[in-house]
Parts: structure tokens; sequence; C-alpha cells
């Protein structure tokens, strides 16, 4: 077999590889993630970037760099700053874009004065870093539509050294960027689809907005990440467990559609028996993931249990049967004891935090938002006693983590 066939068979077979490992991904962010991971794997290539389309716009989605990786704390992550690029000729991925055509420039820094495009070495001026080749492709839709695109830094030889992209390549990237865009496609839908599902629960209460589940899901993300790399948890099965936290913990308050506008919206605090219905917003959640699916019996899980606290003084407590468990709104049994401690699921546990880090931390029409400075106060106080000590430690240690999502998924209002 000639080495050209062999090049060729064995990198049908890594497409195949791909294609199993995109299918496995419902979160679009992990899926990114995932996606610029894979493509510079198979490049060999430094860093990269990912765009996602916006109107007129390449919004900036997700990069990597092994370089500054590489100058990080073990589980420090990459701040990066949220941008965006106009499709048209002046930049490189704007010029991909606007052509949907492939660039593959092996020397940046030599791009002929001709040509349309041109190459802002801001970026390698205020870092030290040498960008010397890109790669970049646009990631078509079946349907003709462009959803953004990829640009891969940097390739490396055998010694690290930075170099050309192979020609020779091409095709093979032509045809993972089709993968790719279906997997976007699909991981878009059910990233819509979780946000029309909590907008119904917006409708009913203000403080379920779309920004606030997708920072709820995305912190939640993150401390299990970090849990999980604590625990010696195996790097498939966390990213797997990932991929199902972020979605449902986007659900954890779905059981709102529930509860009367009377008391969702009162602006006065509750008496008892109102807290009683309002604490019906776990239960009424949870009954709707009833199949035995791992996103279902998570969200489930999450829906049902994140206002436990680590003391026992949350609630719905040791409810039973799910479907009876309206008997404790009309009093007609006594308030069931709290779960406590590890009683309380994991999942629950991480998005009890994440939810009230954000809650706290955002401007709503009855409150301002509080200082980063006070929320962390309270995070800390409830230490031992409304959160998992634990957990508090790693949600302060992933801190700097959050405030990126947060800047990734801002109010409409900022």
């Amino acid at each position: 077999m000639s080495v050209q066939k062999h090049r060729t068979k064995d990198q049908l077979g890594r497409i195949l590889e791909i294609d199993r490992e995109l299918d496995r991904i419902k979160d679009i962010d992990l899926l990114l993630e995932r996606l610029l991971k894979l493509a510079r794997r198979e490049a060999n290539a430094d860093a990269g970037t990912v765009y996602i389309r916006e109107g007129d716009d390449l919004a900036f989605a997700h990069t990597q760099n092994d370089t500054f990786q590489s100058k990080l704390k073990p589980g420090e992550k990459l701040v990066y700053s949220k941008f965006s690029v106009p499709i048209n000729d002046k930049s490189i991925s704007g010029f991909v874009a606007n052509h949907e055509a492939m660039l593959n420039i092996p020397d940046m820094y030599a791009i002929p004065d001709e040509a349309p495009y041109s190459f802002a070495t801001t970026f390698d001026e205020k870092t030290g870093y040498t960008t010397v080749s890109t790669l970049t492709f646009p990631l078509i839709s079946t349907d003709g539509d462009l959803l953004g695109v990829m640009q891969l830094i940097n390739a490396r030889d055998a010694k690290g050294r930075f170099v050309p992209f192979h020609a020779e390549d091409e095709p093979f990237f032509e045809i993972f960027a089709r993968l790719g865009t279906k997997a976007i496609q699909r991981a878009q839908m059910t990233r819509n689809l979780l946000e029309t599902i909590t907008r119904f629960a917006g409708l009913r209460d203000p403080k379920e907005t779309g920004a606030h589940v997708n920072r709820v899901g995305a912190y939640s993300m993150e401390i299990y990440e970090a849990w999980a790399n604590r625990k010696g948890i195996d790097p498939e099965l966390r990213d797997k467990n990932k991929d199902v936290l972020r979605m449902a913990s986007m659900l954890h308050d779905v059981g709102k559609v529930g509860i009367s506008d009377t008391i969702l919206k009162k602006p006065g605090p509750f008496d008892d028996e109102e807290y009683l219905v309002m604490q019906s917003h776990t239960w009424l959640g949870a009954r709707q993931f009833v199949t035995d699916s791992d996103l279902n019996l998570c969200a489930q899980e999450v829906a049902l249990r994140h206002h436990e606290n680590w003391d026992g003084s949350g609630y719905p407590g040791k409810i039973g049967d799910l479907f009876e468990a309206d008997r404790f709104i009309h009093k007609e049994e006594k308030r069931p004891e709290g779960l406590q401690g590890d009683e309380i699921p994991l999942y629950a546990r991480i998005v009890s935090i994440a939810d009230v880090y954000d809650a706290l931390s955002s401007k709503r029409v009855y409150k301002k938002a509080w200082s980063e400075e006070d929320v962390l106060k309270v995070i800390e106080e409830e230490s031992g006693k409304k959160f998992d000590p634990e957990l508090v430690e790693i949600f302060l240690q992933v801190l700097p983590n959050l405030r990126i999502i947060r800047n990734r998924y801002p109010d409409e209002s900022e």
C-alpha cells in the first residue's frame, strides 16, 4: 500500500471516530470546546479559535492555546474577552466567512500587500506570542448557511517548532468541518429547546432569564469539573457528566410554571401556607423527568433537591412518592425532615451554590446586584450550613472561570 493510500485510510478511520465522538456531546459549549481540541489534535496545532455567526458578525466563542495553558496552574483556564469580528474581507476570519472558503497561510508576517485581508499583530505584541501559520475554514450547514469559522494557529513539527499547515490535509478539514457543522446544528437545537422551556418559567418568574439559566448551567459544569479532577474521576466519564449536568441545571426551576402568579410574583414575604406552595416547585419540576435517560435522571435530581441544605434545614426533604407530595402543601402531614450532608445528591449541591451565586450577583427589578465581596461573604458564611463545605472550597478555586462565564452570558440590561 502506498504512503498516500495508507494516509487516506488512516484519516478515514479518524473521521469515523470523530463523528462518533461528536454525536455523544449534546451541549453547544462543550461541543465547541471539544471540536476545537479535536481539530488541533489532527493538525498538531498549538492554538485555535472558534467563532459563531451572529448576524453580520463572527462572535468569539472559544479559544485554546497550549503555550499559554502550560504556564497556568492545574485547573486554571485561559482568560479571554468577549468580542466579535465583522464578516468582511479585512480580517482573515471575516474573509473566510465572507467567501466561505478555506485559507491556509504559511507565514502570517509575509502576507502580500495586495491581499484583501491583513493580520493584526496586536495580540502578538501584547503577549509575546509569535503567530506563524494559520489554517482557517468556514463551518457551513447542509442547507448552505454559514454557522461560524474555525481558525487553527501554529502547526507544530515533531520537535515542537511552529511550521506551516500541510496543504494535503486541507481535504480532511473540509470533511471535518461538515461533521462539525452537523454537530453544532444539533447542539444549537438542543440549547434552543432548553431555553424555550426556561422562557416558559420566565413568563411566571422574572428571575428565570435565559442569561441566568445559562450562567447557572455553565457555573455548575465548572464546579463539577474541578470536583471530578480532585476525585480522580475518569476523564471520559467526567466529560459525559459535564454534558448532562450543563443541560439539567438549566431546568432546575422549571417547576415554577406550576405555581400561581399570586404567590410567585408576590412583592412581600410569604406566609406559612404560601411558602409551602412555593416549595412545591421542586417536585412539580421533578415530575416532568420520569424516563430513565441520563439527562432526565439528572434533571429530576437537580429540580427536586437544589433547595436542600447541608445542615438539613432545606426542602422538600423526605417526601416519599413524587406524585403524592402535594399533601404537604395542605398541611395534611408534618413538614418532612430535610436531607442533609451527603444525602443530598452531588449535582443538586453544586447547582445550589451556582444558583445562589448568580441570583445575588444579578440585578433584578426588586433589587440591585450585590458586590462580589458581599456575595462571597454570604457563600463562605453558609459553608457547612446551606452549602457543602468542600464544594464551597472548589467554588472559590474556580471563581476566575466563573467571572469569564458571567461576561459570556450578560443580562440584557448590561
